[in-house]
């Protein structure tokens, strides 16, 4: 029983990585970066699809976020449409352990 939840755990932990990688990617190396680049925030954006599914809370991690990771000034809240797709694409995980 174990190992089935460890494996789906993984399968999570991969599915929010790829997403990640190709469609967030803030720095704006796809391709080129490390895949584990962004592994410290699978486990944040997991706990969003597995608590609230807020399209709006994950838009706003991932904003802050990636204003971080970029060392950019925080766009005013509402300006992250871009991110919209990214937020859906992580919503549409079964995240079901």
């Amino acid at each position: 029983m174990t190992d089935t939840r460890d494996k789906r755990a993984a399968e999570i932990q991969d599915a929010i990585r790829q997403i990640l990688y190709r469609d967030w990617s803030p720095i704006g190396f796809v391709g080129l970066l490390p895949k584990d680049e962004y592994d410290s925030y699978i486990g944040p954006v997991y706990r969003i699809l597995a608590s609230s599914r807020s399209e709006q809370e994950l838009i706003e991690y991932l904003a802050r976020t990636g204003d971080d990771i970029v060392g950019a000034a925080h766009t005013p809240s509402g300006h992250y449409e871009h991110l919209r797709p990214v937020a859906r694409k992580l919503l549409e995980l079964d995240v079901r352990l």
